[in-house]
């Protein structure tokens, strides 16, 4: 599904997959399951783990 964002419902009795087109971005979107408000994150949050540095020697 490319043009798509995929969240899940906060509602911790549904947790539903919800799928929402791009356009949609930073608005609120309605659970089909629950009814359940939930808003889009307006931008893509990437989680970047952070790399251990190689140790140096002096």
């Amino acid at each position: 599904m490319t043009g798509s964002i995929r969240v899940i419902c906060p509602n911790l009795k549904c947790r539903a997959i919800l799928s929402a087109p791009e356009h949609a971005r930073g608005r609120n979107v309605r659970c089909r399951m629950c009814g359940m408000k939930v808003r889009i994150p307006s931008t893509a949050k990437v989680k970047a783990e952070a790399a251990p540095s190689p140790p140096t020697e002096d």
